[in-house]
């Protein structure tokens, strides 16, 4: 154990382009077999401003898909 926070940045695959509400998932994250796995929290950031422009522009979703030691779910932020 290192015994610091370590922070990764992953890409996502095609996944959120396909669905209609565009939201990605963990599934969507490349070689999210092994993130899944190892990480303790994963956080996907989503911006519905991106896809439409009237879509609560300057706010933000982070989406924690994964929390080892509490709850998950969705924070909205601007």
């Amino acid at each position: 154990e290192l015994g610091v926070p370590v922070i990764a940045v992953a890409q996502l695959n095609r996944g959120p382009e396909q669905r209609t509400d565009h939201k990605p998932m963990m599934a969507d994250l490349r070689e999210s077999g092994s993130l899944e796995q190892d990480a303790d929290v994963i956080m996907l950031l989503h911006r519905p401003e991106a896809y439409e422009e009237d879509n609560r522009p300057g706010e933000a979703d982070i989406i924690v898909a994964k929390h080892r030691n509490g709850s998950t779910g969705t924070i909205a932020v601007s």
